[in-house]
């Protein structure tokens, strides 16, 4: 990054292609010259996204310069034997992400991609990869447009981010992982006499939770970011998922005056209506 920068906005999970993926409110173009219209949900997402990048973004940066981390599952690809997706194309997913991305990266200092679930981004985030590159995301040492993880520093705040974390059942042990994760970075980096980060930034399960702890340097935080993308036929099946409503949003981490901190904006959706008899 040429200017000094002092936020790094983090989203993920897109899954762009899927019925209940981010879509824009004008459609999807599709390969034979068609075009996909997003249905209801979908639409109020949309208004989520706008007030998210117009409103949220430029409030939490103070209008200062910042960097974007896309981290992971930016489209849905085909899957599962799947029958869910808009297409099963991913060209037309990739468009439809990069439509829908690159007006963001255009306002941003610098973008950076990670890689996926292999199911998603493709294996080896060859679709994810073949994405970054197009929207002109910063490469790491090795050349790949989308990395398996960032490690980057903003103002005195050393990251760690990458896409996978564990996953749970029960909203009563949302935060294990979560703590695992902070907890073995800080032994990790202990046995080999490196810094730890003061932020370990996952994706994958579409909530948001964080748990954070004091520390030498103030405090550090494992923090898990919400997604873009509606309740499935897959979360309608599996414990704790098909009770709960979904989120959406993403998070700022940003060097202050004098400290280091993080923000999130979190949305939640209504969920079904009530019926009479």
């Amino acid at each position: 990054m040429a200017k000094k920068v002092n936020n790094l906005v983090v989203i993920s999970d897109l899954h762009c292609g899927c019925q209940l993926g981010l879509c824009p409110p004008e459609g999807a173009r599709l390969d034979e010259g068609g075009t996909y219209k997003p249905n209801r949900i979908q639409l109020k997402v949309w208004q989520h996204w706008r007030d998210f990048w117009d409103r949220w973004v430029p409030q939490v940066t103070k209008g200062e310069p910042y960097a974007i981390l896309i981290n992971g599952d930016v489209i849905d690809n085909e899957h599962h034997k799947s029958t869910h997706q808009w297409s099963h194309n991913p060209v037309d997913q990739r468009r439809c992400a990069e439509d829908i991305l690159a007006p963001q990266i255009a306002k941003c200092v610098a973008a950076y991609f990670t890689r996926g679930t292999p199911v998603h981004d493709g294996e080896s985030g060859r679709e994810v990869e073949t994405l970054a590159k197009a929207l002109g995301a910063i490469p790491n040492d090795e050349g790949q447009y989308a990395r398996y993880d960032l490690r980057i520093r903003i103002g005195k705040a050393r990251i760690h981010a990458m896409h996978h974390i564990g996953t749970t059942g029960s909203s009563a042990y949302e935060s294990t992982a979560v703590n695992k994760e902070l907890t073995e970075s800080y032994s990790e980096s202990a046995r080999w006499h490196r810094n730890p980060p003061d932020y370990v930034v996952r994706s994958h399960r579409h909530r948001f939770v964080v748990v954070d702890m004091d520390s030498a340097n103030g405090y550090a935080a494992a923090i898990v970011t919400p997604g873009w993308q509606g309740k499935t036929p897959f979360a309608w099946k599996i414990p704790g998922g098909r009770i709960a409503t979904p989120q959406f949003g993403g998070i700022c981490i940003r060097q202050g005056d004098e400290e280091h901190y993080y923000r999130r904006k979190v949305y939640d959706i209504e969920p079904s209506k009530e019926v009479a008899p």
